[in-house]
């Protein structure tokens, strides 16, 4: 299969090739950020399961700097699972596992055996999916996580139906414009509910670059 007969995955960038990996713009810009965040917000120890996965740079740059961690990562995409494959051959981290191919919005996501986990991370993945994406990603935390564990994830959002800055509102239009079912979730009337409803509170707001947020939300029982 040629460069050009091979599908492409989901993506808002133009992304760099090298082989089967891909690299991505975003990620060199925040993953120093988000790396930092984790680390003073999220478990040091235990497994930690990552949903969407992307490129697999995310994975490679934390699961690096936490060796307590068993970092399990993947995504549906066929495009990006190959790419996580090649960064976790480079990486060459015991800690890092995968790639595997959950759907959030399955109600198995094959991993129940391994459950339950210290952690759940998903990157800039709810604002570019259907909404059941983000009711099965919660959903799956509420029945993975270990009572106290953590579901951490990082993204633009809206709070109480206002958005942090003119460009994310721009952003959110330019979402729905390609996909009516996507677009920038807001933290009160989408996020918090779904917590609530699988036994989660939110714990942590960290406001980051580019008007971002890390949000963090604690098992409670």
């Amino acid at each position: 299969m040629t460069d050009s007969e091979k599908p492409k995955g989901i993506a808002l960038e133009e992304r760099e090739t090298a082989g089967e990996k891909l690299f991505s713009p975003s990620a060199a810009r925040n993953r120093d950020f988000i790396r930092d965040v984790f680390l003073t917000t999220m478990p040091n120890e235990g497994r930690i399961l990552e949903i969407g996965g992307g490129t697999g740079e995310h994975g490679v740059h934390i699961a690096g700097a936490a060796r307590g961690l068993v970092w399990h990562t993947g995504d549906p995409d066929p495009v990006s699972r190959a790419s996580i494959a090649a960064w976790i051959d480079d990486a060459g981290l015991e800690n890092l596992k995968g790639p595997h191919a959950i759907d959030v919005t399955a109600k198995n996501w094959s991993v129940e055996r391994e459950a339950p986990f210290a952690g759940i991370v998903s990157i800039n993945m709810i604002h570019i999916a259907p909404f059941e994406a983000a009711m099965g990603l919660f959903a799956g935390a509420g029945r993975l996580l270990e009572a106290g564990g953590s579901l951490f994830l990082y993204g633009p959002f809206s709070n109480k139906g206002v958005h942090s800055a003119p460009s994310n509102e721009a952003f959110d239009a330019s979402l729905k414009s390609r996909d009516p079912r996507w677009g920038v979730r807001d933290i009160e009337h989408d996020i918090v509910p779904l917590a609530h409803k699988n036994a989660m509170a939110l714990a942590e707001l960290v406001e980051m670059p580019a008007n971002n947020l890390s949000l963090v939300f604690r098992k409670t029982e």
